[in-house]
Formats: C-alpha cells, structure tokens, sequence
C-alpha cells in the first residue's frame, strides 16, 4: 500500500482517548476540483504546510452545502441558529509530520452566530454571506452572496448515478478521505480533527458552476471547467477541538500522531 493511502486511512479512524467539541450533519454536498501546479499553491499556505499532491497536481476546491443540527457537546441543536448554509474554498496540505489535511481560504455561512464563532473558537476565516438554496427531486439550486460583495455565486446541478465509497488510491480518495484542518492564528498553526463514515458518492451533472469564489479569495479566476466533480448527500460528524500543530522536531517519515 502507498504511504500516502496508509496515511489517509489512519486519519479517517475515529480518535481515542478525547471528547468531540461538536457535532454537525452535512447534507447535498457538491465537490467541485480546479488542479493547479504545486508552486502556485504553496505560495498561500503558511509556514509548516506543504501543497498535497496526485499525480504532480495540487487541487483547490469549491464545497457548497448545508449545515443541520449543529451544536456543541452537551447541548441540544437549535433550529433558528445550527442549520444554515455554508460554502468553502479549499485545498490540501500535509503538516511537516506528513499528516494530511485540509487548508481553507474561505468558508461562507448565512448565520452570523456561527461565523463568529467559528472565528473564534477555530480560528477558520469564515465570512459571512446571504444564501439560500432550493432542492428539488433530485436538482439542487444555491446561491451565495458574501458581504461586501456585489454579485452572487450559482451552483445547480442534478444527481446521477452512486459510485459509492472513494476506491483507494483514487482522485475521490486523495480529494474527499480528509479528517484534518488546519488554522492559523497570528503566526501559529492549529490542528484539529474531525470523524465522520467515508462519503457515499454520485455523479453530478452540472448546469451552473461559478468559478468567481477563486476571485473573491485573491485567485485568478479559473477559465476552463472544474476538472472532477461529485457529490455527497449525508454525513453525520464529530468536531474534535484545535490544538497548536507542534510540527517541529518530526519529518514526513515520522510515526504519524493517532488522535
């Protein structure tokens, strides 16, 4: 087996030994994936990361989807305030541990409580935006338009056929078998995990796929069509709380940490 699969299989186990934060359910997400070469993307990262790539490509991605029943440990979800919108740009690193994960640019929500808290308890730049979106057998249709901004983002598209769990070693494995961000709070970096069953995925036909969010997040615009799409319609996850990365002192080929 490849290091990189081993790895991201370890990290896909549930943690041990501690308490989620939080729990969330996602529903209809919608994967869309723009390869870019390495350099260009490890330019935006901050120190301690490293551009993750397949194949000798570093991937950004568009996520939009919906947030319900969120709620922190030891609390009941609250309609009004833990289902919204929420909509992310993102790609994928490995820490100098080899530990791979997820970098966000941005993550859009339309419910100003949750930005604000996850600005300041995840240290994650979120922003926050007016959104809705419209489901409908088996086409979805949302819309975003972040504050500050003029024009909105259009994603809709129609669910096809089940491809089921990501095949290792897969452009859906490398891109979706993710169990771990990373934040930055002034000049220090945060870890945190996450646990929720491998995606179950789909086909998607695309009939809008705005790439202007690359725009909004100081990127150039990409001109040709996202490379990969899928899309998920559920999972249930637990948010493990950040910690300071300690990335120092361990390279790619040490043991990776089991949390």
């Amino acid at each position: 087996m490849e290091d990189w699969i081993r790895r991201q299989l370890i990290e896909r186990q549930q943690p041990g030994r501690r308490f989620p934060a939080m729990f969330q359910r996602w529903l209809h997400l919608l994967f869309l994936h723009w390869s870019f070469a390495p350099e260009i993307v490890q330019v935006t990262l901050p120190q301690g990361l490293q551009a993750d790539t397949f194949e000798g490509h570093a991937w950004i991605g568009i996520v939009p989807f919906f947030m319900r029943g969120v709620r922190p440990r030891g609390f009941v979800s609250v309609p009004g305030i833990s289902n919204f919108l929420e909509l992310n740009l993102r790609t994928y690193v490995r820490d100098e541990r080899g530990r791979p994960g997820i970098w966000f640019y941005s993550l859009d929500a339309n419910q100003p409580l949750a930005v604000c808290m996850a600005r300041a308890v995840f240290a994650l730049p979120y922003e926050f935006a007016k959104m809705r979106a419209k489901v409908s057998d088996d086409e979805i249709d949302y819309r975003s338009r972040r504050f500050g901004f003029k024009n909105s983002l259009h994603y809709r598209y129609r669910i096809s056929e089940k491809l089921g769990e990501a095949v290792f070693g897969s452009l859906e494995f490398f891109l979706l078998e993710r169990y771990r961000l990373f934040a930055r709070r002034g000049n220090k970096l945060f870890t945190g995990r996450v646990y929720h069953p491998p995606y179950q995925i789909r086909r998607v036909s695309l009939i809008n796929a705005d790439p202007n969010l690359f725009a909004m997040d100081g990127f150039k615009t990409p001109v040709e069509a996202s490379a990969h799409s899928v899309y998920a319609e559920r999972v249930d996850v637990s948010i493990y709380p950040m910690k300071p990365s300690q990335t120092a002192g361990c390279g790619s080929n040490g043991n990776l940490e089991h949390l």
